[in-house]
């Protein structure tokens, strides 16, 4: 396993500042930027184990609490993914103009809600993202027009056993125009909580951004 080196970051966005946790393995071949969709802590979240999968092959990842204090539970409830979207692009930026990341291919993981968000920075950001995966994702969320934007290669995983998300992440895969692949975890609810189906998105998660990642001249 590669040596991590952690670091605590504060990143300026607007009229918030976001606390987060950069994780770096060493000779890293892209950043992953974590956007989940609950108002679990995102520093901790319970899908780390994913995030662990990914350094394992050394992928950086960076995660962050994305509704900060003042404002528990607004990500949850959806009200504001446009207020997220613009978060995560200054998560973006950050990550742009770091010293240890600016030259690494960056994507994004989206959880829930957060796929929607997600989906609209790639779109604003165009080439600037390489691959995107989507977790029990609700595409459907994003701003009309938003799939048909999207450059990056998109790979839509959902549980067998979410039958409305299954639907709207058909719905997503018919309407993006970009590299794409669409997988059903069997016995898998929204939530993965279904003994290794966890480990299945883990080693699909790595395969999408390792295949893509490397695909970025360095």
């Amino acid at each position: 396993m590669p040596s991590i080196r952690t670091e605590t970051v504060k990143i300026d966005a607007g009229a918030h500042t976001l606390n987060g946790m950069l994780w770096l393995p060493e000779d890293p071949m892209g950043v992953v930027l974590f956007i989940n969709g609950s108002n679990n802590s995102r520093i901790k979240p319970p899908n780390d184990y994913v995030a662990c999968m990914l350094r394992t092959a050394r992928l950086g990842t960076l995660w962050l609490d994305l509704a900060p204090s003042g404002e528990a539970g607004s990500v949850h409830r959806q009200l504001d993914i446009d207020g997220l979207t613009e978060r995560l692009k200054a998560a973006c930026t950050w990550l742009r103009q770091h010293n240890t990341t600016q030259e690494l291919p960056l994507a994004l993981f989206g959880v829930s809600h957060g796929a929607a968000a997600a989906l609209q920075v790639a779109a604003a950001l165009g080439r600037g993202i390489c691959a995107i995966v989507l977790r029990g994702g609700r595409p459907d969320l994003a701003e009309h027009g938003t799939l048909t934007k999207i450059s990056a290669p998109t790979l839509l995983i959902v549980g067998g056993l979410d039958d409305g998300v299954i639907d709207t992440n058909r719905a997503a895969y018919a309407a993006l125009r970009c590299k794409k692949r669409f997988e059903i975890v069997p016995g898998a609810t929204h939530s993965f909580e279904e003994p290794g189906s966890l480990e299945v998105v883990a080693r699909m998660s790595r395969g999408w951004f390792l295949q893509h990642a490397d695909a970025v001249p360095r």
